[in-house]
């Protein structure tokens, strides 16, 4: 009788992570993951969006941007989408109008089992300034905080 060959068995960290959920996620094998760690977005915020006089944009517009943040959090730190669960606090703190460039962050206020806490902030970073043209701008000095929040994410449990 021919003896078959096997080749020698490979350790996990040898074969890439879990095959049922692929390779581990780029957060964790850079050691992130835990409070702190930080998810930052910049948008334009074009006129079309405007949803009120003097082209003042909808609160739901920011919370979609922070549903963007979050995901990104998600899949850095867990390799999955996640979902977000709730908004323990909202605060509008200034307008945001069309033509200014937010800067929206996440960060990682706690981390449970298969929850996350996120505190985020939009900032304005850049305002429409009509009246030195249709186009004109200006880089704040100092960036305006517009929105902040407190929200929980959840992931599916690690396998």
């Amino acid at each position: 009788m021919s003896e078959r060959k096997r080749a020698p068995r490979r350790l996990p960290s040898q074969r890439g992570g879990n095959s049922r959920r692929g390779p581990k996620p780029a957060a964790r094998q850079r050691g992130l993951g835990a409070e702190g760690y930080t998810v930052t977005h910049r948008r334009y915020v074009p006129y079309s969006h405007a949803h009120y006089g003097g082209n003042l944009v909808d609160g739901a517009y920011v919370l979609g941007l922070f549903g963007d943040v979050a995901t990104e959090a998600c899949i850095q730190m867990d390799g999955d989408e996640g979902l977000f669960a709730s908004y323990s606090d909202v605060q509008f703190r200034a307008p945001v109008l069309a033509g200014d460039v937010l800067e929206v962050t996440a960060s990682v206020a706690s981390v449970g089992r298969r929850s996350r806490v996120l505190s985020f902030t939009a900032r304005v970073m850049c305002r429409a300034d009509p009246a030195r043209g249709p186009s004109a701008a200006v880089v704040l000095g100092e960036p305006i905080v517009a929105v902040t929040a407190t929200g929980t994410v959840v992931v599916p449990p690690a396998q």
